[in-house]
């Protein structure tokens, strides 16, 4: 048996596909793939995929991964190619490495937004008011948890965050935290925009990495 981590991105039409869906999206291209899985044991087994964080609706996620284990030896390429050609156009597979690190050792997220402004608004107006919500001492918004929906000061998550006008577009780079401890979502930065200077933008949002506690990258 051997233990491989697939990484795959997965863009477009895809980040419409829930958490749910793209495990049994890779579920069943992993069957028509005819790849040599190994499969839990008892009354219902079933085939071990673990993703290392899962990545939220609407977001595109361009470096995703998913472990397996394998009965079989097969080769990289091989492997890449079959899955390649069972998945849908938008989730494509790129690499397959041996895992490194687990993925409870995973504490940030790197996320690039692309904020388009309102009508005819200019794309600096945008980034001054964006800039305007970075400044404040506080940001508060409501962010749903585990345990119900709670207030929460976002503002000391936003401290080191890019920003740039790109193409008539404000682009905006930032590490969040992520994982089991603490998980701010880029979309509540957004969502505050709305709150405290009224502006709702277009937001086309894109995990790019992860990332361990020291920022050693996930792999």
């Amino acid at each position: 048996m051997k233990h491989v981590r697939i990484w795959f991105s997965k863009t477009g039409a895809a980040k419409y596909i829930s958490h749910l869906d793209l495990n049994r999206c890779m579920d069943r291209a992993m069957h028509k793939a005819k790849i040599p899985l190994w499969y839990t044991e008892g009354f219902h087994p079933h085939a071990f995929l673990t993703f290392a964080l899962p990545l939220s609706l609407f977001m595109d996620g361009r470096r995703e991964s998913m472990d397996i284990k394998l009965e079989e030896e097969m080769e990289r390429e091989e492997l890449m190619a079959r899955l390649n050609g069972a998945l849908p156009p938008d989730i494509r597979v790129f690499d397959v490495t041996e895992p490194v690190m687990k993925p409870g050792k995973i504490a940030y997220a790197s996320f690039v937004a692309l904020a388009e402004p309102e009508g005819e608004s200019p794309e600096a107006l945008l980034l001054s008011q964006m800039q305007a919500l970075l400044c404040r001492e506080e940001i508060v918004v409501e962010k749903r948890t585990k345990s119900g929906v709670k207030e929460v000061n976002i503002q000391p998550f936003f401290t080191e965050v890019e920003l740039a006008v790109e193409n008539g577009k404000v682009k905006m780079a930032m590490t969040l935290p992520a994982g089991s401890t603490e998980n701010i979502n880029p979309a509540l930065f957004f969502e505050a925009l709305k709150q405290y200077q009224g502006c709702e933008p277009y937001v086309q949002m894109e995990r790019t990495g992860l990332y361990d506690a020291s920022m050693t990258p996930f792999a």
